[in-house]
């Protein structure tokens, strides 16, 4: 999302000036003030005049922004949090290719919303990958498709500990030409990361 304002900040009578961040799931403050909020944290949204002014566990916080920010900003964090399906661009109109064994709900959930699982003719891959093994494998098996623009998720296990992470999915994808162009929370114990092949020039 991206949106960004240089302000002033009172939070629960600690004023200081910082720089506001909205980001898709959070707002984060630097600056005087250092903070990471969650949406989920965010409660009592209002926008009054030039101020966006909301609490976090019980403390009351105010940004002043211009009248116009104070209202968009407000309007993003009062509003409900997109679905798994749009977080990875799926529709009813979308073709999706799969890759590996996906066992987890809430993925099966948001894949349920395409209109097809199919290989052929496919806009999207969705890969689950939990080895370097399956990583090579997943490239290989995707990169005709790849190379033509389709775009691929890694699914894989949050957390430390696990044969595959996100640094070893991201050196083996840059260097075959592909750029990370986004990251989703696919449930509680799987993340996500969204490639494309990088355009030559």
């Amino acid at each position: 999302m991206g949106r960004e304002a240089i302000c002033k900040c009172d939070w629960a009578g600690t004023t200081a000036q910082v720089k506001a961040l909205l980001e898709s799931t959070e707002v984060i403050l630097r600056g005087g003030l250092r903070k990471r909020i969650p949406f989920t944290e965010i409660k009592q949204v209002k926008a009054l005049s030039n101020r966006l002014r909301f609490t976090v566990a019980g403390e009351t916080v105010e940004l002043f922004l211009s009248s116009k920010a104070a209202a968009s900003w407000a309007a993003v964090l009062t509003s409900p949090p997109p679905s798994l399906a749009r977080k990875l661009g799926i529709a009813s109109t979308t073709i999706v290719r799969t890759i590996g064994d996906i066992h987890d709900r809430d993925l099966n959930s948001a894949l349920a919303e395409a209109a097809e699982i199919s290989a052929k003719d496919a806009a999207l891959i969705v890969a689950y990958v939990d080895s370097p093994e399956s990583l090579h494998r997943t490239l290989k098996e995707a990169w005709a498709q790849l190379i033509k623009a389709v775009p691929i998720w890694m699914v894989y296990a949050k957390g430390k500990g696990h044969a595959i992470d996100e640094s070893a999915i991201r050196s083996l994808l840059r260097a075959n030409g592909m750029m990370d162009t986004k990251i989703a929370s696919v449930s509680a114990t799987l993340t996500a990361i969204r490639f494309n092949l990088q355009k030559p020039g």
